[in-house]
């Protein structure tokens, strides 16, 4: 499975973006997927996660009613709308994709592939 980010930028606060995540392969539809981003000199840290039908999403605090995860498996892609950015949300973003299932899951030990990252950086 390869995943490819994109849609990263410098942008203002208070600004939006969205990030899209491609992956090859075609059994997308049985991944759950998720979202987690690094800031610099800090680990890596949960963002989102959606279920493989999609009916299922799940969300760090931190982004709780600003971003949006959500995935189209007919174009094999995950997206990730993010509103009201703040300086706080810049960093670098991954997705990642579960291969295995189980419940939602912000542990990035229980994610099996890696996309290569796509840097956000929001300016005060």
């Amino acid at each position: 499975v390869q995943l490819q980010a994109s849609g990263g930028g410098l942008v203002q606060a208070g600004d939006s973006l969205r990030l899209s995540c491609t992956a090859s392969g075609r059994t997308f539809s049985m991944y759950q997927m998720g979202w987690f981003r690094q800031a610099p000199g800090k680990e890596r840290e949960f963002v989102a996660f959606i279920s493989s039908n999609g009916g299922t999403t799940y969300y760090a605090d931190s982004v709780k009613g600003r971003f949006t995860i959500s995935r189209d498996n007919a174009k094999n892609t995950v997206y990730l709308q993010m509103n009201s950015l703040k300086p706080e949300d810049t960093a670098v973003y991954y997705c990642a994709a579960d291969l295995y299932g189980g419940p939602p899951s912000g542990n990035p030990d229980e994610y099996d592939y890696w996309g290569q990252g796509t840097q956000v950086t929001v300016s005060s």
